[in-house]
């Protein structure tokens, strides 16, 4: 990508992407239902998992199996029983228990990277790409430092290869709808961009890892691209010092501190944006896990970022009470405002992974960045690790972030 592309107004890039990605849409529900003829296979698919280690994602592996034009040739987990279970399930050709002999032997063209704990994900990733892999899909988030991010992208970039994270919610039309929205000034003028995790017994600093990689995601999308952030880091109340940095194997995470985190990003848009999470103050399921953009004219709610799944509201009202000025939320459809849900919102979680992995095949052919690319992988990862850096220095940080290593293991005191 050109510095030219790169500084195009994110508002008009985004918008670019998405259509692109409704497009995709069509294209998945053919294959899903039959409607299109099946391509002869040129496309050889290697899937990597560690059963007991994050296992493989949320169909972060089955997803090729939709995939006409693809093969999947091979499978990796050290575990044998998972093994065996992913050969079935997956009807792969051969079963390994290190993931570089397999590349080394089958040569796949793309790789499916499941795996949940994203301690991991640096060295596979690397190893994919030195060893001629086209295209990896892979689980969020991107890995635990900014100097391994740096590491992945460097590998990639050298072997030109296309790297696309498992945020399904950037693929979806009423995603676009949102925007337009937005960008129509039905909205107003966005204020705020409010996202909480779901505040179970991962709350904290561990909600943000681990959920807040997909509430950051959409407040990026809506909001522009983050200038600063300020963070807090909380345990019982009280700010958290280099005494309460503990390890935890969830995950794979490492270094974790505090049981509440709050944090505040200066958004490229003009609007301020907010992610909280408080360990066990969560609601029961559904969870009070959304996005709430707040404008001069309205409020949108888009439940858990899961909105191909779940209903998103739209208020026209400056009050952003309904209470107070008694008028009604609306629903949003990917046909529009007040409009009955068409086919594309009822798509499914596994639908997202063929609109992600469709795009990612496109990327290669076309030699272009997937929608949800590496560049988007590491702005995500940076906000996230935004959050660690400014608590550790008592005052906000720009973006992009100067220090690359883990802000946690740096604390005195």
């Amino acid at each position: 990508m050109s510095r030219q592309q790169e500084d195009n107004p994110p508002r008009i890039r985004r918008r670019t992407l998405l259509q692109g990605a409704g497009g995709l849409a069509a294209v998945a529900l053919g294959a899903k239902t039959g409607r299109a003829a099946a391509p002869e296979k040129k496309y050889r698919v290697a899937v990597i998992g560690h059963t007991g280690r994050g296992g493989y994602g949320h169909g972060i592996d089955k997803v090729w199996l939709d995939i006409p034009q693809a093969e999947i040739v091979g499978v990796a987990d050290p575990n044998p029983g998972g093994l065996a279970s992913a050969v079935k399930r997956l009807k792969a050709s051969k079963g390994y228990d290190d993931y570089r002999k397999m590349l080394d032997e089958l040569k796949p063209d793309f790789v499916s990277i499941g795996t949940q704990n994203f301690d991991l994900h640096c060295d596979m990733v690397v190893a994919a790409a030195e060893r001629g892999v086209r295209g990896i899909y892979m689980e969020k988030p991107l890995c635990r430092t900014l100097a391994e991010a740096d590491q992945m992208a460097a590998a990639c970039e050298k072997h030109n290869v296309k790297v696309a994270l498992a945020f399904q919610s950037l693929y979806f039309p009423k995603m676009k709808v949102i925007q337009d929205i937005i960008n129509s000034g039905e909205l107003g003028r966005v204020l705020e961009i409010r996202t909480r995790g779901k505040e179970d017994h991962r709350g904290g600093p561990i909600d943000l890892w681990v959920l807040g990689t997909r509430m950051l995601t959409t407040m990026k999308l809506l909001g522009g691209q983050p200038r600063s952030c300020f963070g807090m880091l909380l345990q019982d109340g009280r700010p958290v010092t280099g005494k309460d940095v503990r390890n935890t194997e969830m995950y794979g995470i490492g270094p974790v501190a505090g049981n509440e985190v709050h944090a505040m990003y200066h958004l490229d848009g003009g609007a301020v944006g907010y992610f909280d999470s408080v360990k066990g103050e969560g609601a029961p399921p559904p969870w009070r896990y959304d996005v709430r953009v707040f404008g001069s004219k309205g409020v949108l709610h888009i439940p858990s970022t899961r909105h191909f799944l779940s209903p998103v509201k739209f208020l026209p009202d400056p009050l952003w009470s309904s209470g107070r000025s008694a008028k009604d939320w609306l629903p949003v459809s990917a046909a529009g405002i007040g409009k009955p849900e068409s086919d594309e919102d009822r798509l499914t979680h596994d639908v997202g992974n063929l609109l992600a992995v469709k795009d990612l095949i496109a990327a290669v052919e076309q030699d272009r960045p997937p929608v949800a690319g590496l560049k988007e992988a590491i702005t995500n990862l940076e906000m996230i690790v935004a959050v660690f850096e400014s608590h550790r220095t008592g005052c906000a940080v720009t973006f992009p972030l100067k220090n690359r290593k883990n802000p946690l293991e740096m604390f005195e005191g």
